[in-house]
């Protein structure tokens, strides 16, 4: 008896779609000043419909002196210039419903900009109404920092201040100074500017750095890592034990859930560093909805890896819920970070694609990602991001992710805008354009589209997941029962392996695959998805 894949699941929206993020200064320009802005996102919504995503991630639109993109917010309640205004807002999240796709927001709560009006009044002396609504302390006897934290940006995270003469902490730029977030009258205000955007209508909220709100009363020393680290940043020298990760930081998004959760369907997807903690925020559906680690998103790309990430994820918590990414506005995009031979990259694009989709877990895509677009060379006169000056040149920065989008490669500026863009469009992510590749079946744009249509409809890809120990070929199961065989050859070596798991599913996507009696032969970057049961895809909706 022939069985049917079906898209019917109880499971909430955000658990089966696919997101997929914007870079608000790199989508698409409308204002001719070569810096992407909101009636761009809305005027480019036909194209997401069509790829299919279920909801859109806007990067901080909010005010703010642009000193780290955004996410430096001076005023929490309304929108940049540089972007537009309220009204583009209210209409971007009025066309995007009409078009079935959610609108999620960047919210940077853990500090603000240093011009915030909050914290120019702290600063001004000891005895204001905001002057314990930041983290100030006294120096040590001789005058140095309160204790040995660091800045993720470099040097001390402390920075002298005249007025108060005392320190304040900034995990970050030294331009953004830390909410304290053991003053409950902080935490309050900080809710309602969460509140504002609910009440326009927002879907949910991406939590910038949500591990870092609450820091260590007793502003006690971080101790060394038992294995000294060694790279370009000795911010990863620490075990950052006392700086972030604070007991107090769970009772918080406690607050947050209960909030966000009066309103209907809403979301939020919590920034943590890794896949415990990832795991630990998410559990017992009362603090985050979901969460993304950087486990996915760093350099590491082996069978091995994914299978020991996700199953840790699941193995730490049975109700917890994972969003995975490979690339995104931080780190070197995936086809550049995993493929650095630049062989077969469409192919491994889509290898890439495959897998993300497959995982359990929400999938998130970044701009561009659905084109195979890659890393951008950025040269030294060209870095707009501090930490791309700070590190040049054992590191390049954030920029080389963040470059435009490449709308028309027939058009100057490659159809972003009609003036010359905030980061430099290059010869290498011309050649992806979105022209070109609607017009190519087989392009790597098809295939996204192709696959998120797939997954909608078979409810297996949001049950369970189940993965063999082998580490030649990244190999699991989907499916309470195991349905679904999902194989993928990481390496650009052709792999043979015992032909045990069934036939290939010929309604799914495979590359590179061949299969007889006793073998399955996969070439470089091949990948498939066989059954030993007879199935078809339901027609019903979801």
């Amino acid at each position: 008896m022939t069985k049917k894949f079906s898209s019917e699941t109880n499971l909430p929206w955000w658990k089966k779609g696919v997101i997929y993020q914007i870079y608000p200064r790199s989508f698409n320009d409308t204002s001719g000043n070569g810096i992407g802005d909101l009636k761009g996102i809305s005027k480019k919504i036909s194209y997401l419909s069509s790829l299919g995503v279920d909801a859109i991630w806007l990067s901080p639109v909010f005010t703010s002196p642009m000193k780290d993109m955004g996410y430096d917010v001076s005023n929490y309640t309304d929108i940049d210039p540089l972007f537009g205004n309220i009204l583009d807002f209210e209409k971007l999240i009025k066309k995007a419903k009409e078009n079935k796709i959610k609108v999620i927001i960047d919210q940077v709560l853990s500090h603000s900009s240093d011009t915030h009006p909050f914290f120019k009044l702290s600063k001004s002396n000891k005895d204001n109404s905001k002057s314990d609504w930041y983290v100030w302390a006294d120096p040590k006897p001789d005058g140095s920092p309160p204790n040995n934290w660091l800045s993720v940006f470099g040097g001390s995270a402390w920075e002298w201040d005249t007025s108060r003469e005392q320190y304040y902490l900034h995990n970050f730029l030294k331009s953004q100074p830390d909410f304290n977030f053991h003053n409950i009258d902080v935490q309050k205000w900080l809710l309602s500017t969460v509140k504002f955007w609910l009440e326009k209508g927002i879907d949910g909220f991406r939590l910038d750095t949500a591990n870092y709100y609450f820091h260590d009363k007793k502003l006690r020393n971080n101790p060394a890592i038992k294995s000294r680290a060694s790279g370009k940043n000795p911010y990863y020298y620490q075990n950052l034990k006392y700086s972030i990760n604070q007991k107090d930081n769970f009772a918080f998004l406690k607050k947050l859930r209960k909030l966000t959760d009066k309103y209907k369907e809403t979301t939020m997807i919590g920034e943590i560093s890794n896949v415990e903690l990832q795991a630990k925020y998410t559990a017992n559906n009362d603090k985050l909805h979901m969460a993304y680690s950087f486990d996915l998103l760093r350099d590491e790309f082996s069978p091995k890896h994914i299978r020991n990430t996700v199953s840790k994820f699941f193995k730490e918590t049975k109700d917890g819920w994972p969003t995975w990414s490979f690339s995104n506005h931080d780190v070197v995009r995936h086809l550049s970070r995993w493929n650095k031979t630049k062989k077969d990259r469409q192919k491994f694009a889509k290898l890439t694609c495959a897998l993300l989709m497959s995982l359990k877990g929400t999938p998130c895509i970044y701009q561009g990602e659905e084109l195979g677009q890659t890393q951008t060379k950025i040269e030294f006169d060209e870095i707009k991001d501090p930490p791309g000056k700070k590190f040049w040149p054992m590191d390049f920065g954030r920029d080389g992710c963040r470059t435009p989008m490449i709308w028309d490669e027939s058009k100057k500026f490659a159809g972003f805008s009609s003036s010359k863009p905030w980061l430099p469009i290059k010869k290498e992510q011309i050649i992806n354009s979105v022209k070109k590749q609607l017009k190519n079946r087989n392009s790597t744009y098809h295939f996204y589209k192709t696959f998120i249509s797939l997954r909608k409809k078979i409810s297996f890809f949001t049950e369970e997941i189940y993965f063999e120990n082998n580490n030649e070929v990244l190999i699991f199961y989907r499916g309470n029962e195991k349905e679904i065989c999902c194989m993928f050859n990481l390496s650009q070596r052709e792999i043979a392996i015992d032909n045990t798991y069934g036939k290939i599913i010929p309604f799914l996507p495979s590359q590179q695959v061949g299969q007889d009696s006793k073998k399955l032969n996969l070439s470089s970057y091949g990948f498939c998805f066989l059954t030993k049961t007879d199935f078809k895809i339901s027609n019903k909706k979801s």
